[in-house]
């Protein structure tokens, strides 16, 4: 049956929908009040959609359709859906699979604090989810200092009396329950308290520690009176810290939104008890051309889908146009009324602000410092690879001519693993006669160090100042787009200038791609899927694109210069036959009749290129 056909069939019933390619794969997930209207919407006004809606309908070979009792249901399981299967041209929340959450496990005798990407209906209580592992680190070190639970998999009830303390007990992260330190019911009580910490219920926490100290003092157990004391002092610098933002004591979730091309930063504030307990950014891919409500009602579907805990209100700073359903839909996974509100003014509106601001300063860092992450270990992996600490400055070298004429070289520099363009070098190739590529960067190599060399000297002769010098600064790892000859001649160079430097050849495979890296020692294969690979690929590409773009300029001027000698060929025709030909060697093959039918010849000018060339 044809999608036409299907269209027909499509009942008048709440429900959800699933697009599909021609390999049977699910590439988008919807709900409708209406099915029937809701997908006809899509094949019946191609022209009118959004181009990212036309390029996946351009994709669509199928489409199924699950009816629902209600609205609500058909929420549900869309949610359900969009997260078992992640569908390509649905709003996702950037690799959720992936966040890290705090679980401590109540579910046993003696409970665990501990670091986990997963979510499993183990009676376990979870806390998050975080943006980083690195926060749910931090987090746990500084819970486990007031509160010392254990993180260790040992079976207390079997081991209780008979192993000694471990490292954790002495540095005061563990209460040691396996040595007997503490009983199971002190125990339980500093697990209860851990709880409330991380729930943010802070200031009730606080009142009953100090109920504690003060029945301690009075049993005269002053040792544990000062510990309890200790407790309350860290709870309250940590709370110090965390800024007031709400007059009431309700559970609040602030959440706004920042967005580039096609990916949205979503930024949360956790309220809890009228402070700020703690917050988190995310991000949304597939976001090109979407409504910010859009966005944010995705969003919440897909956090609150499978959040351990729900707040009694969220705050946002956008009409949702499922406010009511989505509402719905939280009130009944919480247990009781959720509230989502959208504030004009005041209070809650000044928080919304203040959470917008966070959210485009996050996506403002993040973008550039993931970037620098992640050329900061390219770089690290490369420099493992060639036996270097961190190779800062990488110069890269490539050799073009076309049959020996118009023979140049190109230096390409990257720093930190970026390229540095304004530090990039030209050079014509002077005393290389013929096609002679590992004289041609010898030729390189010893103008390039030479004035290097030079540079230094004046420096210290105070001639030259050093952000001046076009060559003063040295590399820490050389690349040559080439093989062990090319690598060699490099090597000559340097050794007879008595300079050392790691030398490696950037190789390629049949398919002209890159392969890897040669040195005299032999060659390194790196593999495809390391950011070391996608780096030397990079350097070569723009190696060989810098020194191609040069070879053609210089191949243009000479071409262009001779072809000026010719009667009636001024820069126009000259221009015209270079574009077309390519080589003085393909113009002199021509006939009368291939060069007439460049643009801007006549025949009385080809008739001139022609006998020209035949003098």
């Amino acid at each position: 049956m044809n999608i036409e056909e299907k269209l027909k069939l499509l009942p008048e019933k709440p429900g959800v929908y699933i697009m599909k390619d021609k390999g049977g794969k699910i590439i988008y997930v919807g709900k409708a009040v209406v099915l029937k209207n809701r997908v006809r919407q899509y094949f019946q006004n191609k022209e009118n959609q959004l181009p990212k809606v036309k390029v996946m309908l351009s994709h669509v070979e199928d489409f199924e359709y699950i009816v629902t009792d209600t609205e609500l249901e058909a929420l549900m399981l869309e949610c359900n859906l969009i997260k078992k299967y992640k569908p390509k041209y649905n709003i996702l929340l950037k690799d959720d699979k992936n966040y890290p959450y705090i679980k401590i496990t109540v579910n046993e005798e003696y409970p665990r604090i501990m670091f986990t990407r997963r979510i499993e209906p183990d009676g376990a209580k979870y806390f998050g989810p975080y943006s980083s592992a690195f926060a749910v680190r931090e987090t746990i070190k500084l819970v486990r200092k007031m509160f010392p639970v254990r993180t260790c998999n040992r079976n207390i009830e079997k081991d209780i009396g008979k192993v000694r303390e471990c490292l954790y007990y002495h540095i005061g992260l563990c209460s040691a329950p396996c040595t007997n330190k503490i009983n199971k019911e002190d125990y339980r009580k500093l697990v209860d308290q851990a709880v409330l910490f991380l729930d943010g219920k802070r200031d009730w926490l606080i009142q009953k520690l100090k109920e504690d100290m003060q029945k301690a003092a009075e049993e005269l157990r002053f040792e544990e009176a000062a510990r309890i004391r200790d407790q309350i002092f860290a709870i309250e610098r940590t709370s110090e810290k965390q800024k007031v933002v709400s007059v009431g004591e309700d559970e609040q979730d602030i959440i706004s939104m920042a967005r580039s091309v096609d990916i949205s930063c979503i930024q949360v504030f956790f309220v809890r008890d009228g402070k700020l307990s703690g917050r988190e950014h995310y991000y949304m891919k597939n976001t090109e051309g979407m409504e910010r409500g859009e966005i944010i009602s995705s969003f919440i579907k897909q956090f609150y889908e499978g959040a351990p805990y729900i707040p009694k209100e969220i705050i946002t700073d956008v009409e949702l146009e499922e406010k009511e359903l989505l509402s719905e839909w939280l009130s009944q996974k919480r247990g009781n009324k959720v509230f989502i509100t959208i504030p004009v003014r005041g209070k809650k509106k000044e928080l919304v602000d203040m959470v917008y601001q966070n959210a485009l300063e996050a996506l403002k860092n993040d973008i550039s410092i993931r970037e620098e992450i992640s050329k900061d270990q390219a770089v690290l992996e490369l420099s493992n690879l060639v036996g270097l600490e961190y190779a800062k400055r990488i110069e890269a070298y490539d050799i073009s001519n076309t049959k020996g004429q118009d023979n140049v070289g190109a230096m390409v520099v990257f720093v930190d693993g970026k390229p540095k363009k304004n530090q990039y070098r030209r050079f014509t190739v002077k005393y290389v006669e013929g096609q002679d590529d590992y004289q041609s960067m010898r030729e390189v190599i010893k103008r390039r160090f030479l004035h290097g060399i030079q540079e230094k000297e004046l420096i210290e002769k105070g001639e030259v100042k050093k952000d001046k010098a076009k060559f003063a600064e040295m590399p820490d790892l050389i690349l040559v787009d080439g093989g062990i000859g090319h690598v060699n001649a490099v090597m000559q160079v340097l050794s007879g200038f008595g300079i050392f430097i790691p030398v490696y050849g950037m190789v390629k495979d049949s398919k002209h791609r890159t392969r890897g890296l040669v040195s005299p020692q032999g060659e390194i294969d790196i593999p495809m899927t390391t950011k070391a690979f996608r780096l030397v690929a990079q350097i070569q590409e723009e190696a060989h694109r810098f020194a191609i773009t040069f070879h053609k300029e210089k191949q243009s001027k000479r071409f262009k210069s001779e072809l000026l000698n010719i009667p009636g060929i001024g820069e126009k025709r000259a221009k015209a036959l270079y574009d077309a030909f390519k080589s003085i060697e393909e113009i002199k093959r021509a006939s009368v009749e291939d060069l007439k039918k460049v643009e801007g010849m006549n025949e009385k000018a080809a008739q001139a290129v022609y006998e020209y060339f035949r003098k």
